[in-house]
């Protein structure tokens, strides 16, 4: 399996940014061969991180395109910095 984390900071307004996450990019998400999970996290102080899993890396790689793809078509104004991404391979999980 292999993972993306993405921090975003700067945030405006993070029930917002959620929902749109939430009813939006979660259904894009979910049609990436090899989809496992995913998860948006509001971290507070305005920072949100979001982890998703894949089966596989080609997954995980195309998770980052859709995300920067979605973050500029619908939430530039709430996530106004890019994030920071971190990818790798899941070398244990409970």
């Amino acid at each position: 399996m292999y993972a993306v984390i993405r921090r975003y900071e700067g945030v405006t307004d993070a029930a917002e940014a959620g929902r749109l996450v939430d009813e939006g990019f979660v259904p894009l998400l979910r049609q990436v061969p090899g989809f496992v999970a995913y998860y948006w996290v509001d971290a507070g102080d305005g920072v949100m991180l979001s982890t998703s899993v894949f089966e596989d890396r080609a997954g995980a790689e195309e998770s980052v395109e859709r995300a920067a793809d979605f973050v500029r078509d619908n939430l530039a104004q709430l996530l106004p910095n890019r994030p920071q991404v971190t990818a790798g391979k899941v070398v244990a999980a409970g």
